[in-house]
């Protein structure tokens, strides 16, 4: 497949991924159609997966010259940084519901609010003492580390999902403040968004 139709193709699934999890999309649904309320997270986790298998399978398979690739020393730290995804998403899983993230207790419920937590109190303690949103930080880690080299079209579609994951952490921080007000501020403050700049600051001063 030519490499400018998959870069379009990723950048139209982001889009998509983007506007279905868009919180005046679920609440027209919920307007609209009160008992549907509890399978749209299902719907939206089934579409996303079922849209992104075969774009990964395209990308994969096209041709192309390698742009980067973990080699040398390169190879130990890749390991590194896998161990890193590791911790960082077990840290995220003691906040995170993985039975609401996945749209299974919603069943249950009927409540959808579209973060990846459905409890009332957001933890500063743990991971996200580090970085508030480990899952994201984790993902952007993953995608530049999970394989052993990157083909033009991988290297494409890893910087798209990049900025797609940069962009929807944006987002989502916006949801964020709307439920928790002043007491996330002051914690946004504190803590860095993805990369832990601040928690490395006090070891440089």
């Amino acid at each position: 497949m030519n490499v400018g139709l998959l870069c379009v193709l990723w950048i139209s699934w982001c889009i998509m991924h983007s506007i279905l999890i868009d919180t005046s999309v679920a609440g027209f649904i919920k307007g609209r159609l009160p008992g549907l309320t509890r399978y749209y997270r299902l719907f939206y986790n089934g579409l996303s997966l079922i849209t992104f298998l075969p774009l990964i399978v395209a990308t994969r398979m096209a041709d192309e010259p390698v742009i980067f690739a973990w080699e040398g020393y390169g190879v130990p730290v890749r390991i590194l940084l896998l161990v890193l995804v590791f911790l960082l998403f077990k840290g995220g899983a003691k906040k995170y519901d993985m039975n609401y993230v996945l749209g299974m207790k919603q069943l249950h419920t009927g409540e959808e609010h579209l973060l990846l937590s459905d409890t009332e109190e957001f933890t500063e303690t743990g991971v996200f003492a580090i970085t508030r949103h480990p899952w994201y930080f984790g993902s952007l880690i993953l995608l530049w580390s999970i394989l052993p080299e990157y083909p033009q079209p991988v290297f494409l579609a890893a910087c798209i999902l990049s900025i797609y994951l940069v962009i929807g952490t944006m987002l989502e921080e916006r949801k964020i403040v709307a439920q928790y007000g002043d007491s996330y501020r002051r914690y946004r403050r504190r803590v860095s968004m993805l990369f832990p700049w601040k928690w490395l600051r006090q070891f440089w001063l």
